[in-house]
C-alpha cells in the first residue's frame, strides 16, 4: 500500500510493487497477461484500469527484465461493454501498443475456448454451466496480473482483484451467474489457483468510485495504490479502506473460509503506507437500472429471469442498459463529472496520455 501523487505515480508503481515482491509470485519464462478492467465503453473516472496503472506495472516488468514479447495485454467483452472502445477511450491501448509494444489479445476473439473441469469443488459454476465451464486454453499456464481499481458495486458491495477474473474467465454468457455472483467469485478464484503459472492483483485507488458501480458513481481522488499476490487480501484491504467489514461481504468471507486467501485484515500485514486510520466513508447504491436487475435476478421477476437472460429476448436487457447508461445518465449526470475531474490534478494527468 503506498499513497501516491500523479507527478510520481510511475515510480510509486515500481516501488509499490517491488515492495510487494511480485517477482516472486510471477514466473519470468510464462507469458504474463494483464487483465485490464473495462467497466465502461467510454471514459468515466474510476470506473477502469488507469493508463498510468498499466504504465507503471509494464514499465517495472521491463525494467526487472521480463521479456516484453511474452507480455500482453488482455481483454474480454460483454455484451453491453466495447471492450475495443473502451481500450481507446480510457487511453489503455496507447499505453499497451504505441508505447510499450506489447500484444493486445481479445479472449472473445480467440477460437480456443475448452472445456475445464476444475480440480475444486465449485459451488455453483457446474450448475450454471451444466454443459460444462468454457474458458479461454491460452489461460492455462499463463501468469496473470489483474488491474482492478477501487470502487463499489451495485451487486458485490465492492469490486476488486476477484471480481476482476469474472471478465476474464468467462465468455459472454457469464451475465446467467448474476443471481450467484458471490459464490460464482469463489469458483473463478478457485480455478485461476488452478490454471495459472503466476497470480497477482495491482489495484489503483488513485480515482475511486463510491455509489452505484461500477459505472455511476460519485468521484473521489484518494491517491493510494495497492497490489498483492492474495486476491482475498487486497479485496478484503481495500473494502476495509472503503468503510466496510470485509468478512460481511459474502465473497470475501466464502473465499476466506474456503481458504483460496486471507480476507481477515487482522490476519494480513500491510507494507508501506499506514492505513489503520483510512476510512473513505464510500457506500454502496443503486440506481434505476440496477434495481430493475435485482428485481429480476432476486425479486418480484424471477420467474422471468432465464427468459429474459437466456433467450433472443434478452437483447431487451441489453437494450435497457445502454438507454440507462449510455443515453441518459452520462448526458445528463456522466459528461459535467468528467468535466470536473478534468480540472483536477489526476484529470491532467489522464490528458497527457
Amino acid at each position: 500500500m503506498l499513497k501516491t501523487h500523479p507527478e510520481s505515480v510511475l515510480e510509486d508503481y515500481k516501488r509499490l510493487l517491488r515492495l510487494a515482491k511480485y517477482d516472486r509470485y510471477l514466473p519470468r519464462e510464462n507469458d504474463t497477461a494483464l487483465k485490464i478492467n473495462i467497466s465502461w465503453g467510454i471514459f468515466y473516472p474510476g470506473c477502469s484500469t488507469t493508463p498510468w496503472q498499466l504504465d507503471g506495472v509494464i514499465g517495472t516488468l521491463l525494467e526487472d527484465g521480463y521479456r516484453p514479447d511474452l507480455i500482453h495485454g488482455c481483454h474480454n467483452d460483454t455484451v453491453v461493454v466495447s471492450a475495443k472502445k473502451g481500450e481507446v477511450k480510457n487511453k489503455q491501448r496507447p499505453v499497451v501498443v504505441d508505447k510499450h509494444g506489447l500484444r493486445n489479445l481479445h479472449l472473445y476473439e480467440d477460437p480456443e475456448w475448452i472445456t475445464y473441469e476444475p480440480k475444486a469443488k465449485m459451488h455453483v459454476l457446474d450448475e450454471v454451466f451444466p454443459a460444462g465451464i468454457r474458458i479461454p486454453k491460452r489461460m492455462i499456464g499463463e501468469n496473470i496480473i489483474h488491474l482492478p481499481t477501487l470502487k463499489t458495486h451495485v451487486f458485490t458491495t465492492m469490486t476488486g482483484a476477484m471480481k476482476n477474473a469474472f471478465g476474464g474467465l468467462l465468455h459472454r454468457t457469464r451475465h446467467w451467474t448474476h443471481p450467484v455472483i458471490h459464490e460464482t467469485l469463489v469458483d473463478l478464484l478457485a480455478i485461476q489457483k488452478e490454471i495459472h503459472g503466476g497470480l497477482f492483483a495491482v489495484m489503483d485507488g488513485t480515482v475511486a468510485g463510491s455509489g452505484p458501480g461500477p459505472r455511476c458513481m460519485e468521484v473521489h481522488t484518494p491517491g493510494y495504490i495497492l497490489a498483492s499476490h492474495d486476491q482475498v487480501a487486497i479485496d478484503a484491504i481495500a473494502a476495509k479502506m472503503m468503510g466496510f467489514d470485509p468478512l460481511s461481504l459474502r465473497f470475501i468471507r466464502m473465499a476466506h473460509e474456503d481458504g483460496l486467501g486471507v480476507g481477515d485484515p487482522r490476519e494480513i500485514e500491510i507494507l508501506g503506507e499506514d492505513i489503520s486510520g483510512v476510512n473513505l466513508h464510500f457506500h454502496r447504491a443503486d440506481t434505476f437500472a440496477s434495481k430493475g436487475q435485482h428485481l429480476l435476478y432476486h425479486g418480484m421477476f424471477k420467474p422471468l429471469e432465464r427468459l429474459l437472460t437466456r433467450t433472443p429476448l434478452v437483447v431487451l436487457t441489453y437494450i435497457a442498459s445502454w438507454a440507462y447508461h449510455d443515453w441518459y445518465w452520462y448526458p445528463m449526470i456522466g459528461r459535467q463529472r468528467v468535466r470536473d475531474f478534468m480540472q483536477t490534478p489526476w484529470g491532467r494527468l489522464f490528458q497527457r496520455y
